[in-house]
């Protein structure tokens, strides 16, 4: 497990970015932290990372769902998020979610309890406001140790 502090959102969005550069296609990193924690900042920093081109992530609160592509058009990662699901791990499997995600890796925001057995996380990332733009963020990677 990794802890820092991160004092604006660019630290927010490179901390993202330097885990985005870890990412392999199989990845599913849990986004956990308040409303304006940081978690979309700490996405637009993990979509750059993986490969994406642009700084066009946003929350994906209302399509539950946005991919990023590479350069190359290839897809690089895909950003759910899931605060508007009530059900989430029973709606998601309904509507073929888990089938779509294959091949690029994935960040969500909002998880629950209930998504874990349908999409277990390889990454988890908690993210903390502490005061005045201070983010502290916290990583547990299940692929390594550290980040």
């Amino acid at each position: 497990m990794t802890d820092f502090p991160a004092a604006s959102p660019e630290e927010t969005e490179a901390a993202g970015e330097r885990l985005g550069r870890t990412l392999q296609p199989s990845d599913v990193v849990y986004l956990i932290g308040d409303l304006g924690a940081g978690k979309t900042c700490f996405a637009r920093g993990l979509a750059r990372g993986a490969g994406a081109s642009g700084n066009e992530v946003a929350s994906p609160t209302f399509a539950i769902v946005h991919e990023y592509a590479g350069s190359a058009g290839a897809i690089v990662m895909r950003h759910l998020d899931l605060y508007r699901i009530a059900d989430r791990a029973l709606e998601l499997e309904s509507i073929g979610i888990p089938d779509t995600l294959a091949g690029a890796p994935v960040a969500v925001e909002w998880p629950g309890e209930a998504v874990r057995e349908l999409l277990p996380p390889t990454v988890e990332v908690e993210i903390v406001r502490m005061g005045e733009g201070g983010r502290s963020i916290r990583i547990a990677d299940s692929r390594r140790a550290g980040v």
